[in-house]
């Protein structure tokens, strides 16, 4: 089942996960059971998942996050777009984001 992601949506970490940083990568931990990936309870980033995740504030849309990390990284909005639309749409499979929004 593919979750439905809308880029003029605005999501937000789950309060039932904890994310760290250990030794320079980003973990995201489920606090409950059913959270995640039955073969996989550690869900890690990499640099370019950490950079979409630390916008994921709650406050700023899909399309925000994007337009903010073209200009960071000196990318096209688009091709960011749908990196961001990718990984939120995996996290919000995994119950590891929320829309705020609705």
């Amino acid at each position: 089942m593919k979750a439905k992601v809308d880029p003029d949506a605005i999501y937000t970490p789950s309060e039932d996960i904890v994310a760290r940083e250990i030794e320079g990568e980003l973990i995201i931990v489920p606090l409950v059971s059913g959270i995640g990936d039955m073969e996989d309870e550690l869900f890690t980033l990499n640099e370019t998942g950490r950079a979409i995740w630390e916008k994921l504030d709650g406050k700023k849309s899909l399309k925000d996050v994007a337009e903010e990390l073209s200009m960071e990284f000196e990318a096209s909005a688009c091709e960011i777009e749908k990196d961001v639309i990718g990984l939120v749409g995996e996290l919000l499979k995994r119950r590891m984001v929320v829309d705020v929004s609705v």
